[in-house]
């Protein structure tokens, strides 16, 4: 999608993009191109987990902001990130992929993380990207907290089915980029 072809219900939204610990990581980069394409301004929370499967240096490139890692900005001065301030700039809150921990943190009211926190902040409406192998996702712990996230008012994606890491198949699989952005896009 070209500059000239953004989606006018995303023109100039201010979304955050929180990217949490799966193998699905890898997909935020082409999830962060397409909503910046879209005219999305895009401010991405990366996890430390998160981090081990795509850098910040890739989601900064793409969406042109730096990426957010923790609450810290620069321990020597003691600046932070303002998890309040993040959550009440957001038109919405993303979270693609959102692994078991990170859902089970949001379910249960826990704020381990930066994203975490701006979640428990968060004045706008939450969408979520399940991603996480077959019997994860399965799981009633699992299955639990992403009913009682549903029940918060927060919009769960169901995890389309098919091949896994693992080489499992079955749901868990997280929502394609361009269907999340067409999601998005109706919602808005």
């Amino acid at each position: 999608m070209a500059a000239d072809q953004q989606q006018p219900a995303l023109k100039n939204r201010r979304l955050l993009l929180g990217v949490s610990g799966s193998i699905a990581a890898y997909k935020a980069a082409a999830l962060t191109r397409l909503l910046v394409q879209a005219g999305a301004e895009v401010q991405v929370i990366l996890t430390e987990a998160a981090a081990a499967f795509v850098t910040p240096l890739t989601l900064g490139t793409l969406s042109k902001k730096p990426v957010l890692t923790g609450f810290l900005r620069d321990a020597a001065s003691g600046q932070w990130h303002n998890h309040v301030e993040l959550g009440l700039w957001a038109e919405a809150l993303l979270i693609a992929p959102a692994s078991a921990n990170t859902i089970g943190q949001l379910a249960n009211g826990l704020c381990p993380n930066l994203l975490s926190a701006v979640y428990l902040s968060a004045r706008c409406p939450v969408f979520l990207a399940p991603a996480m192998d077959l019997d994860m996702y399965a799981h009633p712990a699992v299955t639990q907290n992403i009913q009682r996230l549903r029940s918060f008012g927060n919009h769960v994606f169901d995890s389309p089915s098919g091949e896994l890491a693992s080489g499992l198949s079955g749901p868990g699989r997280m929502l394609e980029p361009e269907q999340i952005v067409v999601e998005l896009t109706a919602f808005f």
